[in-house]
């Protein structure tokens, strides 16, 4: 078994990513002077949900490739996975933080979330079949 140095370095990146999504949420709390909530900023309110979307699925996702690249999964094979889910992860804020129902809101928050839900069901059949 070895480290997963591939999914660490993307991690790093996706970690960058997470603390400007989360730097948006807290500039915009005080520009509202908005504590808890959004106060009906929809501009918050999608950097909330943009900043939730983000930690609702990339430790999983992270979690079983790292583990999938000690497992032995080849090099090739983690650059893909991480590769994804950093473009979906840079793909789903744009859509949110633009105008509802354009489409630039539709091509990058489904873009986003779909090429999440994939990666999600893709490590998890593949850890299960390298496991049975």
């Amino acid at each position: 078994m070895h480290l997963p140095s591939i999914t660490s370095a993307y991690l790093a990146i996706l970690a960058l990513l997470y603390t400007i999504l989360a730097v948006q949420v807290g500039r915009l709390r005080m520009r509202d002077r908005t504590a808890f909530g959004d106060n009906g900023s929809l501009a918050l309110r999608s950097a909330i949900r943009a900043h939730a979307n983000f930690i609702e699925y990339v430790p999983i996702i992270t979690l079983m490739v790292a583990m999938l690249e000690m497992s032995g999964l080849g090099a090739m094979w983690v650059h893909l996975l991480m590769g994804a889910l950093l473009l979906s992860r840079l793909l789903h804020p744009l859509g949110m933080y633009a105008a509802p129902n354009t489409l630039q809101f539709r091509v990058s928050r489904m873009g986003g979330i779909t090429i999440t839900l994939v990666l999600l069901l893709a490590c998890a059949l593949t850890i299960l079949v390298r496991v049975i």
